[in-house]
């Protein structure tokens, strides 16, 4: 059984930073390639970053590319979300995920189809 507990949620102002954290138990995430969406309230859930098993290759959403970094410690099984100069659009359930597969390759690292289990969120809201 996989489980994803993801923390570092909260409430920020318009330029800060926040930074998120997702502890892997139950399998190795090593194996795995892990990412991160996101759902605002009432839009449909939407990949944030992605991170290969070996932490070599990183995938953006064009929405937080430059702002947001997404990185891992295997050692400790957990995949952390640095989040620069947030805006009130990056309002939203923040969730963690590990994909199906070491890999990932192309479009395939961004959908949501593809990645198995699922942590239940954590709540990132800023304010203007």
């Amino acid at each position: 059984q996989v489980q994803l507990v993801e923390s570092g949620g909260g409430l920020v102002q318009a330029g800060d930073s926040l930074s998120l954290s997702c502890a892997v138990s139950g399998r190795a995430a090593i194996l795995y390639t892990m990412g991160w969406f996101r759902r605002a309230p009432v839009k449909e859930r939407e990949f944030v970053a992605a991170i290969s098993a070996t932490g070599i290759m990183t995938y953006y959403s064009d929405s937080v590319k430059g702002r947001f970094t997404i990185s891992r410690d295997n050692a400790k099984n957990t995949v952390s979300l640095q989040m620069y100069n947030l805006q009130p659009e990056d309002t939203a359930v923040y969730y963690c995920a590990q994909y199906m597969y070491q890999s990932c390759s192309g479009q395939a690292c961004y959908e949501v189809a593809r990645y198995n289990y699922w942590g239940q969120g954590t709540q990132v809201t800023v304010s203007s």
